[in-house]
C-alpha cells in the first residue's frame, strides 16, 4: 500500500487514498465528504483474502464503476484469493487463486507481452523469488497473459498441488470488463519484491494502463510454444 502511495506522490501522476476497511466502496452518498467511487478512477486491491466485508449494493456499485463507468482495477496477490462467493468477482478479476504449487521459489518467468507498458522493462525470461499462484476458473482464452511460468523448467515431480493438467501458469494478466481496464498479477508476496525496481514498475505501469494514461492490448492469445526437452 505505501508503494503505491509512493508511486502516485513521486510521479505526481495520482492521488492515493489507503483504506484497510471497505466503507468507500459505494456509489452512495455517505457524506462527511466522504469520497466514494464516484470520486476515484482506478481501485487497487492490495492482496485482500477470503471474503470481503461488501454488501450486495457495494458489490453491485463495485462492478459497475468498473464495467459501466470504464474505470481501472488492479489486483495484486491475494486478490485472486478473495471473495469465491462472488461468482461475478472471479469473471471481472479473471479466475480465483488454487495453491501455489512450489510456494516461494525462483520462478522462472517468460515476458509474453513485451509490448504492453507494464512489461516493456523486463527481459524476455528472468527469475523472481516470489510465491507463484496457479488459478482456477481461468482460462486465457479470456485474458492477455503476460508473464508465466516457463513450464520447461518447472519441477512436477511428486507435487500434489499441480493441478493444472495444461501446465499454463499466469504470472500476470491484462482484460477488459466491460469498458473497465483490469490488471492483475501475482508479484508481490514477498516484503522484498516491492523493492525490486522491476516489481514497483511493473505496478507503476499497470496503475497508469487502468487509468487509461497509456496503451496496452488485452487481446489473447495461445501459450508460448513448449522448448524441445520440456517435460
Amino acid at each position: 500500500m505505501v508503494a503505491v502511495f509512493q508511486m502516485g506522490r513521486e510521479s505526481g501522476l495520482w492521488e492515493t487514498i489507503l483504506r484497510t476497511d471497505t466503507e468507500l466502496l459505494t456509489k452512495k452518498n455517505l457524506g462527511r465528504n466522504a469520497k466514494t467511487l464516484g470520486y476515484f478512477d482506478a481501485v487497487v486491491f492490495a492482496s485482500p483474502t477470503g471474503e470481503m466485508d461488501l454488501d450486495p449494493s457495494q458489490k453491485a456499485d463495485l462492478l459497475s464503476f468498473i464495467k459501466e463507468d470504464g474505470k481501472g482495477f488492479v489486483g495484486v496477490h491475494a486478490a485472486l484469493d478473495s471473495n469465491y462467493n462472488w461468482p461475478e468477482y472471479g469473471e471481472m478479476i479473471g479466475g480465483w487463486f488454487d495453491q501455489h504449487p512450489w510456494m516461494t521459489f525462483d520462478a522462472p518467468i517468460i515476458n509474453e507481452a513485451p509490448g504492453f507498458p507494464a512489461m516493456q522493462h523486463l527481459p524476455a525470461a528472468f527469475t523472481k523469488f516470489d510465491e507463484i499462484y496457479q488459478a482456477k476458473v481461468w482460462s486465457r482464452d479470456k485474458v492477455n497473459v503476460l508473464l508465466s511460468l516457463d513450464a520447461a523448467k518447472l519441477n512436477y515431480a511428486n507435487n500434489p498441488r499441480v493441478h493444472r493438467s495444461d501446465r499454463d501458469f499466469a504470472v500476470a494478466w491484462s482484460k477488459m470488463y466491460g469498458n473497465g481496464r483490469v490488471f492483475y498479477s501475482t508479484l508481490g508476496h514477498t516484503n522484498e519484491s516491492w523493492k525490486d525496481p522491476d516489481v514497483r514498475k511493473m505496478y507503476f505501469e499497470a496503475i497508469k494502463w487502468s487509468l487509461g494514461m497509456t496503451e496496452g492490448s488485452t487481446a489473447t492469445h495461445p501459450a508460448l510454444p513448449a522448448k524441445k526437452g520440456s517435460n
